[in-house]
């Protein structure tokens, strides 16, 4: 099957509000230099072989990616503010990122996707929103503020295999920042994502945070034809490093959800 012709994403994001930071300018100033990338599914190294605290949907392991693959998606989530994993240093920096996309699962020539990081920084959250069109890095949106308890709408539109419209409204502030892509690699329009990833800086992936739980609610798939169909029955994937599985997923007629194990 083939994206219809937009694909529509919608976030409901709880944020909290944090003051700029050196941290948090040193990654936006990396980012600008493409050190940050979103990228395609890692197949995880020595993947579990039993199905992961009750899920009953197929089950991939991976070292980066956690959530649901499927064609056309709609969703709502509410992104917790994400916590030191247990054991780690509190004066470290832990990130994960959710966000929404075209491609990467089955076809990893090209994603365009949207999403928001959450960070925390010796105790400190930030936040910030971005978009990408790979194989090139993320770039950060600015002129968005977000705030805790904001409504955040997601939405990415695939116009053809090579353009597309990335999207972010903070509902809660009318503030809306909008990004055309164009891009030499051809999306395929074969997958898209509800994802909660460990994205990479530089070559390497961020230490993982622990955030909680995102629940993609009132999820759906949209075909070129106009089917509309929900995710059940995707395939789960959940994120696994160093023989360790760190989250559960699992999902329902119209919902995903991801939790840190």
């Amino acid at each position: 099957m083939f994206f219809a012709a937009s694909l529509l994403s919608y976030a409901l994001l709880a944020t909290t509000a944090f003051a700029a930071n050196p941290r948090l300018e040193g990654r936006i100033a990396r980012r600008r230099d493409g050190a940050h990338m979103s990228g395609p599914m890692r197949p995880a190294v020595g993947g579990v072989s039993n199905l992961i605290k009750g899920n009953t949907s197929q089950v991939a392991f991976s070292s980066n990616w956690a959530g649901a693959a499927f064609e056309l998606v709609y969703g709502t989530f509410v992104v917790p503010t994400p916590k030191v994993p247990s054991g780690k240093s509190t004066s470290g920096t832990y990130a994960a990122s959710a966000w929404v996309g075209i491609d990467g699962d089955t076809c990893g020539s090209a994603i365009l996707q949207t999403g928001i990081d959450f960070t925390i920084t010796n105790g400190r959250v930030s936040y910030d929103a971005w978009y990408e069109y790979f194989p090139a890095f993320a770039t950060d949106f600015t002129g968005i503020p977000i705030s805790a308890g904001n409504t955040i709408k997601l939405t990415v539109t695939a116009s053809s295999t090579t353009a597309g419209t990335a999207v972010i409204e903070n509902v809660s502030t009318g503030v809306t920042v909008t990004k055309a892509l164009t891009s030499t690699a051809k999306l395929c329009m074969e997958n898209a994502e509800w994802i909660v990833e460990d994205f990479e800086e530089g070559s390497s992936l961020v230490p993982f945070a622990n955030f909680g739980t995102v629940t993609f609610t009132g999820a759906q798939a949209t075909t070129a034809s106009g089917s509309v169909v929900g995710p059940s029955g995707s395939v789960l994937i959940d994120l696994e490093q160093g023989s360790t599985v760190l989250t559960s997923v699992s999902s329902g007629t119209s919902t995903v959800t991801v939790t840190y194990v």
